[in-house]
């Protein structure tokens, strides 16, 4: 245990994450010459091309010091809010972090969050000043927030640069020198925690876990302590950059466990691994079953792909847990499912993976957050869809999901940017200078505001700067309506959403507006309502298309093409009688 070293890298999107890591890898002789590529951890092409972690990974390195061999465990983490709770559980399993700061761009958002995590779980936290070969790198200016941000000192924060391997050396020797090794009791009841699970379509799901007490076998009969499953350990190994299998795994070792499970469900990141015969007396602390926040309905475009539809969903909540999703029908597209995701990126990711991994075109609908419906009768009824809202006059009122936002920006754009928050029903709450220039934002704003399209406005007045991350908060009372949207009289419940009072008007006009450029003209008028319960707050009218009687006139006096069209107005409305 003594040479084992656990640690996991925090870092904000783009900050060179995943280059640091090949790095390290590369200098260890981890990953041969002809193995090396760009994001070796990122085995997705979307992760490849949007230069971002979508699933958590892990591998194991060996490097020497002074003679002495030290294994290193890298738990790599993403970096995106939408999977705060799987960077949360691989902090859990590590003892250190380096917090990789760009040297050109300084403290963002994201960095603040995660280093908080890391704080809480008492790891030992190594700065790391990256891209410090570009010619616009401040590096004085960023490690006087760095030292602002954790209190370290100057000489403590490692420059280095992930493209070049400037640094690469001293990262590894602070790792070795400062992270400490692994506690735990190796004569204890066996305790793991899992941080990650993946699929594979020969073995079942393979979880990775990480020893905190005893030692596990090849063979032992092991139980998930949340699920309260029991299985037989077929194998135990660890993570190199193939699963390498071992007879036994060790008090402070990380690793897989492969024993032919099929259900992703059976397998929840945060669970305990114990033995059946010989129990741990309680979990590990921090387990929790992770809940979708934004919710929409996925349909096929051919109506006949739905049972490919329903196996390709199967086949993608094998590798992504988190994803939820149940079958629901609607009058204007069909049978679809009603999916459920962590944020507005894993929405995205699952539509791009759907699309490329398994050809499915498919129609989303407008996401949307779960509301608390409080009935008159005092019940709670969770509602995921509007349709499924119970008739007004049973509803007491409507609660919704509350945020806490951190935007950190450049103090140029202060103005715009708390015009945003305050337009999407924002309240400020904090306002923190980290350094002349630089500022945190902190504001209360409910969930439902963000979904659609608030972070492209963010990034639109901030030309890209601002950097945003958040957390629930909680449920808050709301006066919200329905808003429906009438095609001839017809309500189209696809088009249905839940909005604030104060929006909806604008919302229903813009909607409208928008239908009739994209809906077609037919021999007959189509009128396109929008609708608060019996109340209609706005129309737009698609004209019925004509016979052209005036294509005959090529020039002469308009008065001709005046007597045609009402020559044909007449015809019509004798036509209608």
């Amino acid at each position: 245990m003594e040479h084992i070293r656990n640690f996991c890298i925090i870092a904000h999107i783009d900050h060179g994450k995943s280059t640091i890591a090949d790095r390290l890898l590369e200098f260890t002789g981890t990953v041969s010459a002809r193995d090396a590529q760009e994001q070796v951890l990122d085995d997705m092409d979307l992760e490849r091309e949007r230069g971002i972690t979508i699933k958590s990974h892990a591998i194991q390195m060996d490097y020497f010091d002074d003679k002495e061999k030290y294994v290193l465990n890298l738990i790599d983490t993403p970096g995106h809010v939408d999977f705060s709770y799987e960077v949360s559980r691989s902090i859990a399993a590590c003892e250190g972090a380096l917090l990789i700061v760009d040297a050109t761009q300084g403290i963002q958002a994201q960095t603040i969050s995660n280093l908080y995590l890391a704080i809480e779980h008492d790891l030992e936290i190594i700065p790391v000043l990256n891209k410090m070969d570009l010619a616009n790198a401040m590096p004085d200016e960023v490690k006087d927030q760095i030292v602002d941000l954790i209190g370290c000192d100057y000489e403590d924060i490692i420059e280095a640069s992930g493209k070049t391997g400037y640094g690469i050396d001293k990262v590894l020797d602070a790792i070795v020198e400062k992270v400490p090794p692994p506690k735990g009791d190796p004569e204890a009841p066996f305790q793991a925690l899992i941080f990650d699970s993946v699929f594979n379509s020969f073995r079942g799901i393979i979880a990775y876990f990480r020893v905190m007490n005893g030692e596990i076998r090849k063979g032992d009969l092991v139980k998930f302590v949340n699920t309260e499953k029991e299985y037989e350990a077929n194998e135990i190994g660890v993570l190199r950059l193939e699963q390498e299998p071992r007879p036994v795994l060790k008090t402070g070792d990380v690793g897989y466990i492969i024993s032919g499970i099929k259900t992703s469900k059976e397998v929840k990141v945060g669970d305990t691994i114990t033995h059946v015969e010989r129990p741990c007396d309680a979990a590990i602390e921090g387990f929790e079953d992770v809940k979708p926040m934004v919710f929409a309905g996925i349909y096929p475009i051919d109506a006949d792909d739905y049972e490919e539809l329903r196996n390709s969903m199967e086949k993608l909540q094998l590798n992504d847990a988190s994803l939820t999703y149940e079958p629901e029908s609607s009058a204007a597209l069909g049978f679809g499912f009603r999916c459920g995701f962590l944020g507005l990126l894993h929405m995205d990711i699952i539509q791009e993976r759907l699309d490329r991994e398994f050809d499915m075109s498919v129609i989303t609908t407008m996401p949307n957050v779960s509301y608390q419906v409080i009935t008159n009768k005092g019940e709670r009824i969770e509602v995921h869809n509007p349709s499924g809202l119970p008739d007004h006059a049973y509803i007491d009122h409507i609660e919704e999901p509350y945020i806490n936002a951190q935007i950190i920006t450049d103090s140029a754009y202060i103005g715009p940017i708390m015009k945003l928050c305050l337009d999407k029903r924002g309240t400020l709450r904090n306002q923190v200078y980290l350094t002349t220039t630089r500022v945190e934002i902190t504001m209360d704003m409910p969930l439902g505001e963000i979904v659609f399209d608030f972070y492209d406005k963010l990034k639109s007045i901030s030309k890209g700067y601002a950097s945003f991350d958040y957390h629930i908060s909680g449920y808050r009372e709301a006066k919200l309506v329905k808003l429906d949207l009438l095609l001839n009289g017809e309500s189209v419940d696809a088009l249905s959403t839940l909005i604030h009072q104060d929006n909806a008007y604008d919302l229903g006009r813009r909607i409208c507006v928008k239908l009739k450029d994209l809906i077609p003209r037919q021999q007959f008028d189509i009128a396109i309502q929008a609708a608060i319960g019996a109340k209609i707050i706005a129309r737009e009218t698609v004209k019925a298309v004509r016979k052209d009687v005036t294509a005959k006139c090529y020039g002469g006096d308009i008065t001709r093409k005046r007597k045609l069209l009402e020559k044909q107005k007449k015809a019509r409305s004798g036509c209608g009688k």
